[in-house]
């Protein structure tokens, strides 16, 4: 009887010390909003021509499931498509095909999978390319139902780029993704809002978020508080311009402004990556 009992302790013992080696690590995804620059600015030796090899050397070092992009031409694109092991999502802003910039959204096809997607315009006619209220430019969001590949499990991303003069166009444009929101995601499934939204954290312009999606900045374990708009270096117009918001996730351990150098370029955009791992 003794023996049955050592052995049936020591079976226990065992168990308990595998499961502590070996815990159950917990379903993730890991996310970026990058404001890459668009490619014909006449940036000198920032220009795209001398960076663009940098951008793609970020995303293969950083390896994000799932990343907004803003600012991105057709030409940009393409490159990035042929040189990355990643697929993309996105059109023109300006007709709804290949002119202007493209609200991109690129994602590792080896962890995640797109199930459906779309673009909107960020003014009083969505569903066709147009300017709203008081825009200097065409505003969009592309929209995402992703599947993550590991769980089955479902979430939507959202990536916008809100307007830089007109304070009427992003006070309603992020009214009308809100709005947008709620009635797409009706399964109440976990999203993600990236995007370079042209305000800091604290301005009012965010209010239609407060209740409805937490700021990863804020809410991670781990965070970062440095300035994600690097203005080339210029410290006096650094600013927390680009955010990640997410809703129906369990935890965050971690948000990142990624500023490490790549191909010896201290800066790859005048907009830093700005990272978070999300857990379901």
């Amino acid at each position: 009887m003794r023996l049955q009992i050592l052995t049936a302790a020591l079976l226990l013992f065992s168990i308990g010390s595998l499961a502590a080696k070996d815990p159950v690590k917990p379903a993730s995804v890991t996310t970026m909003t990058f404001n890459i620059r668009y490619g014909t600015a006449e940036d000198g030796t920032n220009s795209w021509y001398y960076r663009g090899g940098a951008v793609m050397e970020m995303i293969n070092d950083q390896k994000p499931d799932i990343i907004g992009m803003q600012e991105v031409l057709r030409d940009q694109m393409d490159v990035l498509k042929e040189y990355l092991d990643y697929k993309c999502i996105g059109v023109g802003r300006d007709d709804g095909k290949k002119a202007g910039e493209h609200m991109c959204i690129f994602y590792n096809p080896k962890t995640v999978k797109i199930v459906k997607w779309g673009t909107y315009w960020l003014s009083e006619t969505p569903d066709k390319p147009s300017k709203g209220w008081d825009a200097a430019c065409y505003r969009t969001a592309t929209w995402a139902l992703v599947k993550h590949k590991e769980t089955g499990k479902m979430f939507y991303m959202v990536n916008t780029h809100l307007d830089h003069v007109g304070v009427e166009a992003r006070k309603n444009g992020l009214e009308l993704i809100v709005e947008r929101i709620g009635a797409m995601n009706k399964e109440g499934y976990p999203l993600i809002l990236s995007g370079d939204f042209n305000v800091t954290q604290d301005n009012e312009t965010l209010a239609p978020l407060k209740g409805k999606l937490r700021n990863v900045r804020e809410w991670a374990f781990k965070t970062d508080e440095g300035a994600t708009y690097n203005a080339w270096g210029h410290k006096e117009k650094e600013a927390v311009i680009d955010h990640i918001f997410a809703s129906g996730f369990s935890s965050c351990p971690v948000f990142e402004v990624v500023r490490k150098p790549f191909l010896e370029r201290k800066f790859i955009s005048d907009h830093y990556p700005v990272k978070a791992t999300l857990i379901f």
